[in-house]
């Protein structure tokens, strides 16, 4: 008979313990740690014999000169920007996570895309959430053709890879993670051992037989993804579809990539014919209206291979209590105040009485400091209540001492301003043209200082 291994397990980050304990030490949360009972390595239902290693087929030692480097083949989804995010295409054996909130539109893209692959290579639909009746009334919806795609109503993963070594798939989809489980593991399904487990298991059996695996993944309210950190460890590539109830929009970030660049940003449009891909996301982030106002200017921020053109705005206020609010959306909280601090001992504006509101608009998130010089002019514009022209464009770190520092593809996100029609720029003095754009005026500065007396005389 197997024996039984006991552990302890943290429902929040998968942490283990030896016995329970009121506070997770690796997450501080409390009251998260549940027993969790599952077969221990002596059992004979070890799933491990089942498929053996984890990143492939077994093989011996060799040096590193001796690895092939033959290209892995790529299958394109038939979405460029699906493609982009993925880093060209999928791969051959790769595991891919795709989280997202309830409505964000995982299971409609993953379903136009696998019905698109079907017509040329086997593919399997797993569905644990809906019944087989309401994924065929939303493919006829979105008018997908649906004659080649196989689809099973499954939550067990034992049964689940009976089926796929029989049907032999290249591309099976799993919707979701959280609802698999396995027997071997007594837990319900959901839980950490079980999402784990679920995950570890599938994943393996891709590798081994080479199929392309998409697992769908819910996400907590925080915006993480659910269950245990090790579940992004396990799989090849995470991405994640973001995007409010009350927006047309969602995009999708690369969060890991083992087969292309990270933080790569892919934009769609959800229509009645569902997710459609837009290929020039600075369109739709530069829609503004036709006055200037003040506390608006474009900014260029680059996400993963490409740049893109956004709106940054800000409204600066008296503060009616008396400890002013710093709120940022889209932005770094703390790296607003830090150069609100800036602002004030090299530029000489005192905003500490001040309410300072800034916005990204359209949704995005803008994690790299080239965002910090438009956000300073974006500031100063609402604070003096004197708008900035409609056809400039600003980016530039700003440091402590007031220095602007240049950014990386400086060169790439002027040559991108003027593809859509922006004549005059205000960018770090080391990121200006090589050669003169025509029909762009660029405006160095390398100091917090000249880049306000460049604003005042536009």
């Amino acid at each position: 008979m197997a024996k039984t291994k006991t552990a302890y397990v943290c429902t929040e980050c998968g942490a283990d313990y030896s016995k329970w304990m009121g506070q997770c030490t690796a997450c501080q949360a409390w009251n998260t740690i549940s027993e969790v009972r599952g077969v221990g390595n002596t059992g004979k239902a070890n799933r491990g014999a089942r498929f053996d290693g984890f990143a492939g087929s077994l093989s011996e030692v060799q040096t590193l000169d001796a690895v092939s480097l033959t290209e892995q083949s790529r299958i394109s989804s038939g979405m460029q920007e699906l493609d982009r995010v993925l880093g060209g295409g999928l791969v051959e054996g790769s595991a891919i996570l795709m989280g997202g909130h309830p409505g964000a539109g995982k299971s409609t893209l993953l379903l136009q895309t696998v019905c698109h692959l079907a017509s040329q290579v086997p593919a399997l639909y797993v569905t644990g959430e809906e019944s087989l009746q309401q994924v065929a009334m939303r493919a006829k919806r979105l008018g997908l053709a649906t004659q080649d795609l196989k689809i099973l109503s499954e939550t067990s993963v034992e049964r689940i890879v009976q089926i796929v070594e029989t049907e032999r798939p290249r591309i099976l989809v799993v919707d979701s993670i959280q609802v698999m489980h396995v027997s071997e593991t007594e837990s319900a399904p959901g839980s950490v051992s079980q999402v784990r487990e679920s995950a570890a298991f599938l994943t393996r059996m891709a590798k081994q037989t080479g199929t392309i695996l998409f697992l769908v993944g819910h996400v907590t309210k925080d915006g993480s993804l659910a269950g245990p950190k090790v579940l992004e460890h396990m799989i090849d590539c995470s991405i994640l579809l973001e995007g409010s109830s009350d927006s047309r929009y969602r995009t999708l970030r690369g969060i890991k990539n083992r087969f292309g660049a990270v933080n790569e940003l892919g934009v769609f449009a959800m229509l009645e014919q569902g997710l459609k891909e837009v290929k020039n996301p600075s369109a739709i982030f530069l829609n503004r209206g036709e006055e200037a106002a003040p506390g608006s200017v474009v900014m260029v921020v680059w996400e993963g291979t490409r740049p893109m053109l956004v709106e940054i705005q800000a409204l600066v206020d008296l503060a009616q209590g008396g400890y002013p609010r710093r709120v940022a959306v889209g932005l770094d909280q703390n790296r607003l105040a830090m150069l609100l601090a800036v602002l004030h001992r090299h530029g000489g504006l005192h905003v500490a009485d001040q309410d300072v509101f800034v916005n990204v608009v359209g949704g995005v998130k803008v994690n790299e400091t080239s965002a910090d010089l438009a956000l300073l002019a974006a500031i100063v514009s609402s604070f003096r209540d004197r708008a900035l022209p409609q056809d400039l464009v600003i980016f530039g770190e700003v440091g402590l001492s007031g220095e602007i520092r240049p950014v990386p593809s400086g060169q790439e996100r002027v040559y991108e301003a003027s593809k859509h029609g922006f004549t005059r720029a205000l960018v770090p003095k080391a990121n200006m043209p090589r050669k003169p754009i025509e029909g762009m005026k660029v405006i160095p500065v390398t100091k917090l200082s000249d880049a306000l007396t460049a604003l005042e005389e536009l």
